[in-house]
């Protein structure tokens, strides 16, 4: 297993995050607890969940993984990552990074997770309402509580970032070392304006949705069922079926699944820490761990991005001189 330090801070960190969405609504217990026992032993030991999986019973992955903490007895080998933001009670303070909303989700994740702390607290979404003054103060709170480590951001806009570390900075904060952005090769804005924040903060950029949903995945050579049936999929598929037909026969020549080869360009990706693997099984957790074994020349990279083109660059450069 490969591993590198999360951002600016000295936190070493797997380079496949193991994403725990589907523990509950799609994964059961016993099946998730397999799942964490085998990455942990393969050296991945980044985990990532939030206060609101759990499908219809929200906060449910957070339980799961807590009731692993307890019975494996091996939290202090995992760097644990949630997330506050979403809503999780009725009343108008229910949601967001309030300091009110923050002091209460961080009980009840703890609770959930029975853990005493944190490893990193992350922001789901930006809270337009909050002001940065208002929410490092309850971050900081919560850091000389030793409840969390580190504060880390999910769909921030670049500018966010940047906001987000100038006002930790004003206050002698640490601020940001982490932010989650959508990443794929179908998806590449963040190269625009996210990516270039951050490395120039210091923050490791997290990539949620690396297979884009499953497209990525190989999904014209498998059967028309389950998501895949969905209308609204299917439209999208047939409207990137030239660029997905020339992906997975470049795949098919590399020798490698389309979804492995997917992972391993991202981590060719500066400013990438490493992409967030959701498995539902087993074997999509070993063909995930594959793909960091997979070598991508620069032809082969080339190539890519001539099926897959991203915006050009950095901004203002992919677009203006």
């Amino acid at each position: 297993m490969q591993h590198t330090n999360l951002g600016r801070s000295g936190l070493t960190v797997s380079r496949l995050v193991l994403g725990t969405m589907n523990f509950g609504p799609h994964t059961t217990e016993s099946d998730s607890f397999s799942i964490m026992d085998s990455a942990i032993d393969s050296g991945i030991n980044f985990f990532d969940t939030a206060n609101v999986y759990g499908g219809d019973r929200k906060g449910h992955t957070e339980e799961i993984v807590g009731n692993w903490f307890t019975e494996s007895g091996r939290r202090d080998e995992v760097v644990l990552a949630t997330k506050v933001y979403g809503q999780t009670a009725e009343h108008p303070n229910g949601k967001g990074v309030s300091a009110k909303q923050i002091r209460f989700a961080v009980e009840e994740s703890l609770r959930r997770l029975q853990t005493d702390h944190i490893d990193l607290y992350q922001m789901h979404h930006i809270d337009r309402s909050t002001p940065w003054e208002e929410l490092w103060q309850a971050m900081d709170v919560l850091v000389a509580q030793g409840k969390i480590l580190y504060v880390g951001s999910s769909n921030f806009a670049g500018w966010h970032l940047a906001q987000a570390n100038e006002a930790a900075s004003r206050r002698h904060s640490y601020g940001l070392i982490s932010e989650q952005s959508k990443y794929s090769l179908i998806t590449r804005d963040i190269e625009l304006e996210v990516l270039p924040a951050a490395q120039a903060y210091g923050i490791g950029v997290i990539s949620w949705s690396p297979l884009e949903g499953g497209l990525l995945g190989g999904v014209l050579a498998k059967a028309e069922s389950g998501r895949r049936s969905k209308p609204r999929v299917r439209e999208r598929i047939e409207s990137l079926r030239p660029q997905l037909e020339q992906w997975e026969q470049l795949c098919a020549d590399l020798g490698h699944g389309p979804g492995d080869v997917a992972l391993a360009w991202q981590h060719t990706r500066p400013g990438i820490t490493g992409p967030i693997v959701g498995p539902r099984t087993m074997d999509q957790l070993d063909g995930a761990r594959r793909a960091l074994d997979i070598n991508l020349d620069e032809s082969t990279l080339a190539r890519i991005d001539e099926i897959f083109p991203g915006p050009g660059g950095p901004a203002p450069e992919a677009y203006a001189w």
